[in-house]
């Protein structure tokens, strides 16, 4: 039998490794969802790339950068996949209004309306950061 500080560290180990994997599970499961196609054939992520390539064109360097400013709070790791969701609520909404550009307007809505309850605060105080107004949006909230 393993006795003393050895036999600690083999249990913190095993711990930390079972916490680790299911972790990874939990997020590769997220993902393994979001790739299986709904009613129409399309899976979530196949709606995003749909929309994100359709207003590729729209895109003017301000909306570019307030997207990355708005995106900014997000740890680095999950950053990518956050902009490609908002992205695709933008390029959804541009397409439903028959849009000729993007407006800063289309990247707040996209953005509260992408983004779950709890993100919502840090989007406040980011607009106040930035002296956005948010009045127009706050039935979004």
């Amino acid at each position: 039998m393993l006795e003393g500080w050895f036999s600690y560290f083999i249990i913190i180990w095993v711990v930390i490794l079972v916490g680790s994997f299911a972790i990874g599970g939990f997020f590769m499961f997220r993902k393994f969802l979001k790739r299986l196609p709904k009613e129409d054939g399309k899976s979530d992520m196949d709606w995003e790339e749909y929309y994100v390539d359709q207003t590729r064109s729209m895109w003017e360097q301000p909306e570019k950068e307030l997207l990355e400013e708005l995106v900014s709070p997000v740890p680095e790791l999950f950053r990518d996949v956050a902009r490609q969701k908002i992205a695709g609520k933008i390029g959804e909404l541009a397409l439903e209004e028959k849009s000729d550009m993007i407006t800063q307007d289309l990247v707040i809505r996209g953005y509260i309306i992408a983004t779950p309850k709890r993100d919502h605060k840090f989007l406040r105080k980011k607009l106040n950061d930035m002296q956005i107004d948010m009045t127009p949006y706050e039935h979004l909230f």
